[in-house]
């Protein structure tokens, strides 16, 4: 799997490390290029997963808000849902692709 801004790869891991929710497939975060990433103040709390940490995805004054996010502390609840600890993944949107 290969999570894909403006042409350029900013993650990269095997099918069998990723974890599928919600439509989105959440990378480890291990497999993350983070010098192409910057924290961002956002934030939000959903309802069965808990509260999410936000990254800008980018480089140079290039940058896409919040296209990365990953809940660090998932709800219990959350885990048994999906049925393994996705806490070191992360999952990508707002202009960020993923691709098999």
């Amino acid at each position: 799997m290969k999570a894909i801004w403006n042409s350029k790869i900013i993650a990269e891991a095997d099918k069998k490390d990723c974890i599928y929710i919600e439509g989105n497939w959440y990378m480890p975060i291990s497999s993350v290029n983070m010098k192409m990433t910057k924290g961002s103040d956002t934030q939000y709390t959903c309802p069965w997963k808990g509260d999410c940490k936000y990254y800008d995805v980018g480089e140079g004054d290039d940058w896409a808000k919040d296209a990365m996010f990953q809940y660090p502390n998932p709800k219990p609840s959350a885990i048994d849902v999906v049925k393994k600890d996705f806490s070191n993944h992360v999952a990508f949107w707002n202009g960020v692709t993923v691709e098999e």
